[in-house]
């Protein structure tokens, strides 16, 4: 492959060769709080305290395994005197069964979005979605799974093609946004004006997946099956000479071999004398292509030298943990939008590649750097600080927010583990943030969350969970304050939040004007705090 490489080398690559023994003799995470106090101290920026232990508890759960800890997980932690158990407890987190299905997750998203077309019932995204966590759970490298998702070889993971219904063009702009970083579909309709890709370009790249077919069969209990495969034939027509030249495979213009970005041609052999295409049944899958020029594209993006693709990873999986990439957005690397901390992304990526793609490794780096741990408190107005000067505060996503209110209401791991986003948490929260730092919460949010049944059911006593418990303690009720507060926020109450808590929790018999039963008290308590921000965001 690496003739494929040549140009694109040539331009992007020269810093691969600075050495490669950088995340051999300095942890990664020192590296990264070198070079961000060194932003801090240029720009003239004050050092931020350290985040308190029950802000980062809560934080770390939320990153790696996409929900709060349980009352007896926070408890211990916060009374854990070890000074390194930060430290261990990033390991422990990275080692537990919901850290893959929570990187299957969010990794569904950067794949399909909130809301595919063509991809059948839910129960083939879950199939995907369970696919994906094998992945994770296995450590596989990332170029690995990169290779898989693109090859879709084995079962369940044909659903990222599924999604596109035979457009190349859309397949094309994908790939590129999402595993290199690189925003390719101006160039669809006319030469970047902002940037270096042309319309030669793009049909190109596009060449290599116009052979591409996805094949609907049969699958158990009325779902819909994909299966990806390719023919001999078929080229991007195109004439790029013409200012209104579109594309089209039954009209005029020339064919458009397939070209690697920013590199050559793809050589490929000539089909033999009179091959026709076979035909093919309805729901019958494509014989293996004689020459597949998918293969080939497919091994240019995962190459080691490849310039894009352990580039794009490290500034996605940043952002992920950070809140912004070293790029922003973290899916549009051009001339006019240079890296933020362009050193330390460059250091980044040699460490990810001698790491071998390992992105257990590097999510591990990050969350035990001191830049990552930092407090979210702060003047600075900036939702996304350049300089990462504050951590970031975000909303909970709504798988997250089910999951930790089954864990926060006392119903357990599992019962998160098995939890699905109601239609109306879909429809009011599926989209907390658009992934620029702009979050405003909606009118039908605020409804959702003070005037909608869903939240307040899950405050009220049923078996085993934390309101009944609650009530039939014998607890004082400054402890049953405090598990509350644990439960729901992973810190201890103030003083002030405890004293108003117990007043209205355990009243004079000559304050009881409201005639309120126990119950109807401390369900509206939980609720108070399973509706208020602090629940609603990450701190």
């Amino acid at each position: 492959m690496s003739k494929y490489l040549n140009l694109a080398a040539t331009i992007f690559l020269p810093f691969f060769f600075l050495g490669t023994a950088i995340a051999q003799s300095e942890s990664l995470r020192n590296t990264i709080d070198q070079e961000i106090k060194g932003a801090w101290v240029k720009e003239k920026i004050a050092i931020p305290d350290r985040s308190t232990d029950s802000v980062f508890l809560r934080r770390v759960y939320l990153d790696l395994i996409g929900m709060i800890p349980s009352y007896g997980e926070a408890t211990a932690f916060l009374m854990d005197t070890d000074p390194k158990k930060r430290e261990k407890l990033v390991d422990n987190l990275l080692a537990d069964p919901r850290f893959a299905r929570n990187q299957a997750q969010l990794w569904d998203l950067n794949l399909l979005g909130r809301n595919p077309q063509n991809i059948g019932t839910s129960r083939n995204r879950e199939a995907f979605q369970k696919w994906l966590a094998i992945q994770f759970k296995n450590n596989e490298p990332y170029d690995r799974i990169v290779h898989k998702v693109l090859i879709a070889s084995e079962e369940d993971s044909h659903l990222f093609y599924a999604q596109f219904n035979g457009s190349a063009d859309d397949i094309t702009t994908t790939v590129m946004r999402v595993f290199l970083g690189t925003q390719l579909q101006c160039a669809k309709c006319h030469d970047h004006p902002f940037d270096i890709w042309t319309q030669r370009d793009f049909y190109g790249m596009t060449s290599f997946f116009v052979r591409t077919v996805v094949v609907e069969i049969s699958g158990s209990n009325n779902d819909k099956k994909y299966v990806v495969g390719e023919k001999s034939t078929g080229d991007v027509n195109f004439t790029i000479s013409s200012k209104d030249a579109k594309p089209g495979a039954k009209k005029g213009g020339d064919p458009v071999k397939p070209k690697f970005l920013g590199g050559a041609d793809l050589i490929e052999p000539e089909l033999p004398k009179n091959f026709l295409e076979p035909k093919l049944k309805p729901k019958e899958i494509p014989p293996k292509p004689i020459f597949s020029r998918r293969e080939k594209i497919v091994e240019w993006i995962t190459a080691k030298e490849n310039p894009y693709l352990a580039r794009a990873a490290v500034n996605r999986i940043w952002a992920q943990f950070m809140g912004r990439g070293f790029v922003h957005p973290v899916d549009d690397f051009n001339p006019n939008n240079q890296p933020n901390l362009a050193e330390l992304l460059k250091k980044m990526e040699i460490g990810f590649i001698n790491s071998k793609f390992d992105i257990k490794w590097l999510i591990r780096e990050i969350v035990n750097s001191s830049a990552y741990q930092v407090t979210e408190i702060s003047p600075v107005a900036d939702a996304l600080p350049k300089f990462y000067e504050r951590a970031r505060v975000r909303p909970l996503a709504v798988e997250e927010l089910m999951a930790s209110l089954h864990v926060a209401t006392g119903l357990g791991v599992e019962s998160a583990l098995k939890s699905v986003p109601s239609k109306d948490m879909l429809k009011y929260l599926g989209e907390p943030t658009d992934g620029q730092g702009t979050f405003q919460g909606s009118l039908s949010e605020h409804l959702f969350f003070h005037n909608g049944d869903t939240l307040r059911s899950v405050c009220q006593p049923r078996k085993g969970n934390l309101a009944e418990n609650l009530l039939t303690s014998t607890d004082t009720w400054n402890a049953k304050i405090d598990r509350m507060f644990l439960s729901a926020l992973s810190r201890m109450p103030t003083d002030m939040e405890r004293d108003r808590f117990h007043s209205y929790l355990n009243p004079k018999e000559q304050e009881l004007v409201d005639k309120k039963l126990p119950g109807q008290r401390l369900e509206e308590a939980l609720w108070v705090l399973f509706s208020c921000s602090e629940f609603r965001f990450n701190r």
